[in-house]
């Protein structure tokens, strides 16, 4: 019996040395991938950037790899500042710098007083977009915002006029999980609804917050309404408490404050 080649220990000896070459494998190929998925993210990260500033269509077939480092390093600067004070921080590349991972470190993040938006942790410094047309002036500014929906948290980015008050575009590009519902929440990729943000304004006459995702209709018709997404209340409701949070004091409330009074040269 002990020389029998089915045994039990014989039949486990094999399996565990087939999984720990398997988990070998795997690993490795985790390791050797890493790399490249992570320049295929920022790649991809860069792309919406620059639909966002309607200098590219990502729906476009015809877009390599080198069209869209080439005019993303021709007009977009990458900058990071520091949201309490509004102000830029020196020293610090905004395309390498990790907003996810400096929100999750409670050394580099603080837990907001209000978080409609449900993020649970806001970044003491975050990056910020400067959009340059041909001339060298800055023509756009976009602003990264994310906040949970029905299922995920949504990421987006919201472009605006030098104004820091007109809308130019919302480009939602990411989600956690496995997103919102398909042609419900989901809807927020839609090329029809995102157009409905541009030209709207985010502030009233007397500076406070108007904008407002809603079904009324007369509301939604007013330079600070967007209808809101049909059969997905929830997700609706995530669009405007991001939109809240974010332009708020505990957002980038203090760099828009400083942008509009020249604080963008």
């Amino acid at each position: 019996m002990a020389n029998n080649k089915d045994s039990f220990a014989r039949t486990l000896f094999i399996v565990v040395g087939l999984c720990l070459v398997c988990s070998i494998f795997v690993s490795t190929a985790a390791v050797v991938l890493r790399p490249t998925q992570q320049e295929n993210k920022l790649l991809d990260k860069q792309k919406y950037i620059l639909e966002a500033a309607n200098l590219i269509d990502t729906k476009s077939g015809n877009l390599s790899k080198a069209d869209v480092l080439a005019t993303y390093e021709k007009y977009v600067q990458a900058r990071v500042i520091d949201l309490k004070t509004g102000e830029f921080v020196e020293g610090v590349d905004g395309n390498t710098f990790d907003q996810e991972k400096v929100s999750r470190d409670p050394k580099t993040s603080s837990k907001p007083e209000n978080d409609i938006a449900s993020i649970k942790r806001v970044p003491n410094q975050a990056v910020v977009y400067l959009i340059r047309d041909d001339a060298g002036a800055i023509k756009t500014v976009i602003l990264p915002i994310k906040g949970y929906g029905l299922w995920s948290t949504m990421f987006a980015f919201l472009a605006l006029d030098p104004d820091m008050n007109t809308v130019q575009s919302l480009v939602y590009y990411a989600f956690t999980g496995s997103g919102e519902t398909p042609g419900l929440g989901g809807e927020v990729q839609n090329p029809k609804w995102m157009s409905l943000w541009h030209g709207k304004k985010l502030y009233d006459e007397q500076g406070n917050l108007a904008i407002s995702v809603t079904k009324n209709p007369a509301v939604a018709a007013s330079v600070h309404g967007v209808d809101a997404l049909s059969g997905a209340t929830l997700t609706s409701n995530g669009v405007q408490h991001s939109l809240t949070f974010w332009l708020g004091k505990e957002g980038f409330a203090a760099f828009i404050e400083k942008a509009r009074n020249g604080g963008l040269s």
